[in-house]
C-alpha cells in the first residue's frame, strides 16, 4: 500500500558564535539532533526494542544560522511566544508591533539565542537549555 510520509520537523537556531549559552545550546541540539536520527538496522544481532521504545523524539533537521530572521520569520516568532515573551525575542520591546519596529532600525536587537520549531508553532528565547529540550521532547510521535 502507499503511504506518504512526513517531511522533517525543521528547527531553527538562531544563534550568535560568541556566546557561550548559544554555544551550549548549538551542541545540544547537534546532539539532540543525532540521537533522534539514530536508528538499527534489521540485521543486527543485538536486540534494540528499549532503545526504540525510549526514542522520545522523531527525527528533525536542525538549522543554525547567525544571519538574524526575516521580518516574516520575525514576525512567526513573535506570534509563538505569545504577547508575554515579546522582550525575550526583540531587546526593550513591549509588544509585537513594537519589537517589529525595533527590529526595522536595528536587526541587534534580536536576541540572540532563539530556538524555533516551525512545524509545531514553538519557539524559545534564551540559554533556558532545559526549557528548550522540553520542547523538543514535546514533538509530535
Amino acid at each position: 500500500m502507499f503511504r506518504f510520509h512526513k517531511p522533517l520537523d525543521i528547527i531553527t537556531l538562531f544563534h550568535k558564535a560568541t556566546s557561550p549559552a548559544s554555544m551550549r545550546l548549538a551542541a545540544a541540539l547537534r546532539q539532540a539532533s543525532a540521537s533522534a536520527s539514530e536508528t538499527s538496522t534489521e540485521d543486527q544481532a543485538s536486540d534494540h526494542t528499549a532503545q526504540t521504545r525510549a526514542a522520545s523524539r522523531p527525527e528533525f533537521k536542525l538549522e543554525i544560522t547567525e544571519t538574524a530572521p526575516t521580518t516574516d520569520q520575525l514576525q512567526t516568532i513573535l506570534e509563538y511566544v505569545g504577547k508575554q515573551r515579546v522582550s525575550t525575542i526583540v531587546q526593550g520591546a513591549t509588544d509585537q508591533a513594537d519589537a517589529l519596529r525595533k527590529f526595522r532600525e536595528n536587526a541587534e536587537s534580536f536576541q540572540r539565542p532563539v530556538i524555533v520549531d516551525w512545524n509545531n508553532g514553538k519557539a524559545a528565547a534564551g540559554d533556558n537549555e532545559s526549557e528548550i529540550l522540553k520542547m523538543l521532547n514535546a514533538l509530535p510521535k
